[in-house]
């Protein structure tokens, strides 16, 4: 029996390549996963992978933007698992139209016309929204509505997905790194909020990871690295990229009581020292 037998876990954005991870790690220690992703393709390919091995999954589709897809998904997960004491907000990611090209201001930006240009002052306000909406009200949303059985469990654990872009904001993406910030910031208010309930809240801060979302910006179309990813090896003492399976140890000792049942209100890095390294 697995260190988390007996318990059920909901996984948001379940489909991607490090919650799809999360989600198979959860359900071979011995947890029932509920996938949510607003991929339904997604969802069921890494719920039907969990059951194929073994294990108990469902597959939910939800956007985690929507309250009402949310309070759904919700019904599903207690109709198939009957309670939940996991959760772990993973939706997230960037948009293009969030996105600068250039990294430093120079003279000019602020009258730029080259649309293949996008500077600071360029940068889409509809895009940054929903940059940040997805990452952190994405995060608050399924908080609110799925922490309430855990709080009147009076057990359970939250487990938050920020970046190394939040304490140490990323050229070019300010509406992701901002939002993960928010995320940084918000896991301590949970922690502190939800600590007479029972339930310890913390984050997992990836460093940098080769996922669906970042492929494009990080690998040419042969399979070298783009000049952004060679900035990232050399300011990684462990010059390299980090495997999805090596999130899954801190995944796994955040959401085991027993081996992390004092620790609540922390953000783990797990970046190959990215953050250790002022680059001198």
């Amino acid at each position: 029996m697995g260190c988390l037998s007996g318990k059920a876990a909901v996984v948001t954005g379940g489909g991607g390549v490090l919650c799809g991870a999360f989600s198979h790690e959860l359900a071979r220690h011995g947890a029932a996963v509920a996938v949510l992703d607003q991929n339904p393709e997604l969802a069921r390919q890494t719920a039907d992978a969990i059951v194929q091995r073994g294990g108990r999954a469902i597959a939910v589709v939800c956007d985690v933007l929507n309250m009402e897809n949310l309070y759904e998904a919700k019904e599903k997960v207690k109709a198939a698992f009957g309670r939940w004491d996991i959760l772990i907000n993973g939706a997230g990611g960037n948009h293009p139209r969030a996105t600068a090209t250039k990294e430093y201001y120079e003279e000019g930006d602020e009258q730029n016309t080259d649309p293949n240009i996008v500077t600071f002052f360029d940068l889409d306000l509809k895009g940054f929204e929903f940059v940040f909406s997805l990452n952190f009200m994405g995060t608050l949303l399924p908080t609110q509505v799925f922490a309430k059985e855990m709080a009147a469990q009076k057990s359970g654990t939250i487990l938050n997905v920020t970046s190394m872009a939040a304490p140490c904001p990323m050229t070019k993406v300010p509406a992701y790194a901002a939002a993960k910030a928010g995320i940084s910031n918000f896991t301590q208010y949970l922690a502190v909020y939800f600590a007479n309930a029972g339930i310890r809240v913390n984050a997992i801060a990836p460093g940098f990871f080769i996922t669906g979302q970042n492929e494009k910006l990080l690998m040419n179309p042969d399979g070298s690295l783009t000049s952004r990813s060679q900035k990232i090896i050399n300011h990684t003492p462990m010059r390299r990229f980090g495997q999805p399976e090596e999130l899954l140890g801190t995944l796994i000792w955040l959401c085991d009581e027993s081996a992390s049942g004092f620790v609540t209100g922390s953000v783990i890095n797990v970046d190959g020292g990215f953050m250790a390294y002022s680059g001198v």
